[in-house]
């Protein structure tokens, strides 16, 4: 799921092992670890490497920590393999893992500080806090016996709030002006990777998926059952901004856009099999219009769906050259808990095209490519796109597509050129828009939850000139200096704080049917289904 010279992986996943054995255990080789004790057998003799760190450990001038040390040895040997293997230390495991498993323990909000003082800004719908009452708007007071106003850090309120599920947590909170006392009991808080699914337009649904974890098949279906109850024909799905996932659940959406039995993806590595994913089922959505949106950060699960789609004709994929991560990782468990993520093949789309980009000039220069792409102008001229002079492949109709750097778009969209002022900048970089839309809200509730749905909202909302001006105290107070708006950065904070705004009452669907009204991604797919309505592709 995560991103060429040929390297036997085997070398450096036997080093790693020997170190960090040597670090647990008085630095000597241990017999086995938990994971690749199956795969591979050691050599008694110290290495380099481990006797390096015993030296290090025995004579240097000052005191060192050897998992430090090792850590960082570990992590730039990576590197030199290519800038997606990783090595992820214990403390760190638990929140990646999370995040793909889709689902962590804890009460279920989304919380700011703002002044110093923990503020609700979202509830999780079904979640344990909605059940013991929370409201957007309240502040905590106190978590049990903990104070968590004047300075406490958000890492400490996640701390006091998460626990094991069944656990209860009392909590203080102050609701307009009075302190009140609610017991929550702590549950399975979803992170959902379904951000919207509605429809934009009568027939068309829209539907936004922000990164493939273990739920988001199930999450897709339901979003796509629901679409096609209300009478969907024609669907946008936005993956713009997706950074991929686990393989198989983009696997399996693909199964629902593809009939018969087509490949979907392929893998192979110097150790690794080729390994063919293919449609094995009828798909809920086989024939209606597709039309796929991706950018520069839409990565690696997300490209195997789109070339796929793309290699089949199933899909116009409208937007800017994707990320190019075609590697594939596995993780490793290691004996101290932390874990290895190691790139063990490369992924094909069914034409054979690799979509990784190239590695070769070392990390600094890969990790500066999106910075590259605005320099040389491919961010807005179609015409600048390297990937586009790479090997070419065809597709099941015979159209050209190319490998070896992303999934270039059937129909690009260049980026927002907009010129801003240094200030609105600064504003998103401070969070006084967050800050300001948020105090908005709990200002106008009423009013805001008075409106039936989004679109209605974002219709008849106008902010003010005092409002404005209101932003401009608050930057000031965040040490943001804000002359006047012009037109441009009036327009455009507009329409990013209506959205905001609208998030707090219908949460992410309120969010991005809002942003979309004036996104013109989405207003080149509209005119793209029309387009393949009247049979003009």
């Amino acid at each position: 799921m995560k991103q060429g010279k040929k390297v036997q992986v085997w070398l450096p996943l036997l080093f790693a092992v020997v170190m960090i054995g040597g670090m647990v255990i008085g630095y000597k080789l241990r017999d086995n670890t938990q994971v690749a004790s199956n795969v591979f057998r050691f050599d008694t003799k110290r290495s380099p490497l481990q006797e390096v760190l015993d030296l290090v450990m025995l004579k240097y001038v000052d005191k060192v920590s050897v998992d430090t040390l090792g850590n960082a040895a570990i992590q730039d040997m990576l590197t030199k393999l290519d800038p997606h293997s990783n090595f992820i230390p214990a403390q760190h495991l638990g929140a990646l893992t999370e995040d793909l498993q889709g689902n962590f323990q804890g009460i279920g909000i989304e919380f700011q500080l703002f002044r110093d003082t923990v503020n609700v800004v979202n509830v999780v719908p079904g979640g344990p806090s909605e059940k013991a009452g929370l409201q957007v708007g309240d502040k905590f007071l106190k978590v049990g016996d903990t104070t968590v106003t004047g300075g406490i850090s958000s890492d400490r309120i996640k701390e006091l709030l998460r626990g094991p599920g069944g656990s209860k947590v009392t909590t203080t909170l102050l609701r307009n002006g009075q302190p009140i006392t609610v017991t929550i009991t702590r549950g399975t808080i979803p992170l959902p990777s379904l951000d919207a699914a509605y429809l934009l337009e009568p027939e068309t649904g829209y539907m936004r998926i922000s990164k493939f974890s273990e739920t988001t098949y199930e999450e897709f279906m339901a979003g796509l059952e629901k679409l096609l109850g209300e009478g969907m024909k024609s669907l946008i799905l936005d993956l713009r901004g997706n950074g991929g996932g686990i393989l198989g659940e983009a696997v399996d959406m693909a199964d629902e856009f593809l009939d018969g039995d087509k490949l979907i993806v392929y893998t192979e590595g110097n150790n690794m099999k080729r390994q063919e994913y293919r449609s094995r089922r009828n798909g809920l959505f086989e024939k209606g219009n597709l039309v796929l949106l991706m950018d520069e950060q839409s990565a690696s699960a997300s490209e195997v769906l789109a070339g796929a789609l793309q290699d089949w004709d199933r899909a116009t994929i409208i937007g800017r050259r994707s990320f190019g991560k075609g590697l594939v990782q596995e993780q490793y468990q290691l004996s101290d808990g932390s874990a290895l993520r190691l790139t063990v093949a490369r992924y094909y789309t069914p034409s054979g095209r690799s979509i990784q980009k190239p590695y070769d000039k070392g990390i600094e220069d890969y990790q500066d490519d999106l910075h590259k792409r605005f320099e040389n102008g491919e961010m807005n001229n179609a015409d600048s796109i390297h990937a586009a002079n790479g090997k070419a492949y065809k597709t099941s109709k015979g159209r050209t597509v190319y490998g070896g750097g992303g999934i270039v778009p059937d129909v690009f969209v260049g980026a927002d050129t907009t010129l801003l002022s240094n200030s609105v900048t600064a504003l998103y970089r401070n969070n006084t828009i967050g800050n300001f839309t948020y105090l908005y809200y709990v200002r106008n509730r009423a009013s805001v939850d008075g409106f039936k749905s989004p679109v209605t909202y974002n219709d008849a909302i106008r902010f003010s000139e005092n409002d404005w001006q209101s932003l401009k105290k608050m930057a000031e107070q965040d040490s943001v200096k804000v002359g006047d708006f012009t037109s441009a950065d009036r327009s455009f904070l507009s329409e990013r704080m209506k959205a905001l705004i609208a998030r707090y009452r219908w949460r992410s669907e309120g969010y991005f049917q809002v942003l979309n009204e004036g996104d013109e991604v989405v207003k080149k797919a509209v005119e793209e289904v029309k387009k393949r309505d009247k049979g003009d592709r």
